[in-house]
């Protein structure tokens, strides 16, 4: 028994190291097969993948992740279906995968939009309609109120942009504490996280069933390494200020904007956020898919790539993809 407590004790305190020294598990993998990019975009450095097209059909395309993330889990699910068709920019926000945090001012969506306009900028990136979810939705709306001339069109999925009831989850405010959040991020986080991930990624996921090999293919780890965890949770602490300052300047967005959202939501109220967002800003339009949890980003890409290629000037059915989606996954339910 002792035994075995020593070898338990030993490999967590391995992982500890591991984290606390900014080695990711998957680091010989992290580049996958495309060129990534740290761009200086004012004294600290964004990261970003940029597949440009030969011949673009549709407006250059930003994709803004949600918390716990990084660039690959957009790529993951819009790449195969956009690529070639549009120049498509993902990024890391500051703080996460292999982006700088920056200043004090990336801890809110104001400064983490500031950042995407600089990097587009230095991509060359004049207009762009811009994607983001979950939290990725709050930096779409401070950058459509900060920098409309860079956006052709918005797309929300599952947005978290309104003060709800409650607070956040208790490690959330642990990780974020002033002093104490970084021995949390470091010592508890990392190998809580490890056991915890799967777990996690299904009920993000629910009802609805995660991909095969998520994880990996996202490279989902790195968002409990002691730096990512403790700026996801900073990032997290101050959203609800953040949104109450800012949601009243939501009828100021002029721009073609589509939301999208799962009607068994149980991670971003849809009531709350997205049908609110979508009352706010003039002409907006909302699709709510029945039987549809938080990722919609993956669940409901066919819908999202629509959106898009909608704000491009293409012709899309946009209920009749959604009413296909729904027939898809009417069987899901949480395991």
């Amino acid at each position: 028994m002792l035994q075995t407590v020593f070898k338990v004790t030993w490999r967590l305190l391995f992982l500890v190291v591991l984290f606390a020294g900014g080695v990711s598990p998957m680091a010989a993998v992290a580049k996958d097969a495309v060129s990534q990019e740290t761009i200086d975009v004012g004294g600290y450095r964004l990261n970003s993948v940029y597949l440009r097209a030969s011949r673009p059909e549709l407006p250059p395309v930003v994709f803004v992740h949600g918390a716990s993330a990084n660039l690959f889990d957009p790529m993951l699910s819009f790449r195969d279906k956009l690529e070639g068709r549009a120049d498509l920019l993902f990024v890391d926000r500051p703080g996460y995968g292999r982006s700088e945090r920056g200043g004090a001012a990336n801890a809110s969506p104001d400064g983490q939009a500031d950042a995407i306009a600089a990097l587009m900028d230095k991509r060359g990136i004049r207009k762009a309609v811009i994607v983001g979810h979950s939290f990725g939705g709050a930096v779409v709306a401070a950058f459509a109120l900060r920098h409309p001339d860079k956006v052709v069109g918005l797309v929300f999925l599952s947005p978290a942009v309104y003060p709800w009831p409650g607070g956040i989850a208790w490690y959330y405010r642990a990780a974020s504490a002033p002093v104490t959040g970084w021995l949390f991020s470091t010592f508890v986080a990392p190998p809580a996280g490890l056991v915890a991930i799967d777990s996690a990624v299904a009920g993000v996921f629910a009802p609805n069933v995660a991909p095969k090999d998520y994880v990996e293919k996202t490279h989902a780890r790195m968002a409990i390494r002691p730096a990512s965890f403790h700026n996801n949770s900073v990032d997290i602490a101050n959203l609800k200020d953040w949104t109450r300052r800012t949601s009243p300047r939501y009828p100021e967005i002029a721009k073609p904007t589509i939301i999208i959202t799962g009607d068994t939501d149980s991670v971003v109220s849809p009531t709350i956020h997205a049908k609110q967002l979508s009352e706010a800003i003039r002409g907006a339009r909302l699709i709510s898919i029945h039987n549809m949890g938080h990722k919609s980003d993956y669940v409901a890409s066919d819908v999202a790539v629509a959106a898009i290629e909608t704000l491009g000037g293409k012709k899309r059915d946009l209920s009749a993809i959604a009413r296909r989606v729904e027939a898809r996954i009417a069987g899901d339910h949480e395991k």
